[in-house]
């Protein structure tokens, strides 16, 4: 498999934590801020107040670990730095599912539409298929309320399966 994947004019290639940092959390901030704000007031500010320095280094610091050992986050370059992400952990952690997991997928609201997303989860489904996991599959997590997402997912042939419960600590 080569570094890029190049569909039409776009290119995803391996993230770079030595180049692409600033512009990964940048979108990271965007993609948990709109997390928050798909929500009530609450969800909204529990979103926003995680999103300080600390938490900043903290998730950086656990990508560049996650990337250490093997290529499971890809990126869209764009004018502007990055226009997207796919985010998948590293297949160290596939028995925590007993499946290749999609951490995140973003993309930059003015290439939505644009077939990016779609070339962003193929070069991370690609990946998925390269790991040695428990069981063939992908998993990932999706708000019920995102139509948007729930959407992309079902177009790319995923359908329900369990259910993720939650409470806080």
């Amino acid at each position: 498999m080569t570094d890029g994947c190049e569909g039409g004019d776009v290119t995803v290639r391996p993230y770079d934590p030595d180049r692409d940092e600033e512009a990964l959390w940048a979108l990271k901030r965007r993609f948990e801020s709109d997390m928050g704000a798909a929500g009530d007031d609450a969800k909204a500010a529990a979103y926003d107040a995680k999103l300080d320095d600390a938490y900043r280094d903290r998730w950086l610091a656990w990508v560049r670990r996650c990337v250490a050992d093997e290529d499971c986050v890809f990126v869209a370059p764009g004018a502007d730095g990055l226009d997207g992400y796919v985010f998948l952990l590293p297949e160290r952690l596939a028995f925590v599912w007993d499946a290749a997991v999609v951490n995140e997928v973003y993309v930059r609201p003015a290439r939505r539409g644009t077939g990016l997303a779609d070339d962003l989860f193929a070069r991370g489904l690609d990946h998925a298929r390269s790991q040695d996991l428990p069981l063939d599959r992908v998993v990932l997590d999706v708000d019920r309320e995102n139509e948007r997402a729930r959407a992309f997912y079902e177009r790319h042939g995923f359908s329900h399966w369990g259910e993720m419960v939650a409470r806080e600590l």
